[in-house]
């Protein structure tokens, strides 16, 4: 918890980001392309982040990612 807040004061902001990256199949995935295939990384500080290609943007919270894959899921059945 103090390292969340010690980052947030003084931490990167994040508010540069990479070119979208999609990672091929048989290839070694980041952390970050876990959970679409698809990154992309901060130009400040280097870390990565995943990115939804269908909404265009970068994905802050997994959780929330999924819950909105299930709600698509329902519309879709």
């Amino acid at each position: 918890m103090i390292a969340r807040l010690v980052d947030s004061l003084f931490g990167c902001r994040h508010s540069r980001y990479s070119f979208p990256v999609t990672v091929r199949r048989g290839k070694r995935r980041p952390q970050a392309a876990a959970l679409t295939g698809t990154y992309v990384a901060c130009l400040e500080c280097g870390k990565e982040f995943p990115y939804d290609w269908q909404e265009m943007k970068v994905i802050t919270s997994p959780e929330r990612h999924r819950e909105r894959l299930a709600e698509l899921a329902k519309h879709a059945a």
